[in-house]
């Protein structure tokens, strides 16, 4: 299982579109506005590596913190049925006291931290990176209850396609082979 955060931010990311010739496209969005969406997610491989699952919540103008990692965690735990192992990057809520003490309390899951400077190996990155560039790309909103509902219909999709969520874990760079 691998976990990492990531934000969606109100600005566009804007990527080349189509238009009519001559007429420029025009993307409205707020100035000087920082709210964001923060997300967190997993992606499971079934111990049979036959079956890829993702987990994810959002949180509407919040900086996700070691609370809200252990709550996540609680949640994917009471899903899993089975032992669980995760990788995840060296972010301060992954490290902090409170959340190595929750760690300890969970007999079925254990944890390792990736190498530091590689979000490569970590496939929810590129899960992150399609939902930037492709269903969210062009995308101005002017409230950010607007754009977690959209986050969240982009992140629903993305959860029902397994064969998207293998092509993640086929372009990283690590050795897990699915069936």
């Amino acid at each position: 299982m691998f976990l990492d955060e990531s934000g969606f931010l109100m600005a566009p990311l804007v990527r080349r579109s189509w238009a009519p010739c001559g007429q420029t496209p025009v993307l409205y969005q707020r100035g000087r506005h920082h709210k964001k969406v923060s997300a967190i997610a997993v992606l499971c491989v079934s111990p049979q590596r036959d079956e890829v699952r993702h987990y994810f919540r959002q949180y509407a103008d919040r900086n996700i913190n070691h609370q809200l990692v252990i709550e996540f965690l609680r949640a994917v735990d009471k899903e899993l049925e089975a032992s669980w192992c995760l990788l995840w990057d060296r972010l301060n809520a992954h490290r902090a006291k409170k959340t190595r003490k929750y760690l300890d309390t969970v007999d079925r899951l254990h944890t390792f931290f990736l190498p530091a400077y590689a979000p490569e190996l970590n496939p929810v990155e590129y899960l992150w990176s399609y939902s930037k560039t492709n269903p969210l790309a062009n995308l101005a909103v002017h409230e950010v209850t607007e754009l977690a509902t959209v986050t969240r219909a982009c992140g629903r999709s993305i959860q029902r396609n397994e064969e998207l969520l293998r092509s993640f874990i086929r372009h990283s760079p690590l050795f897990l082979r699915l069936k």
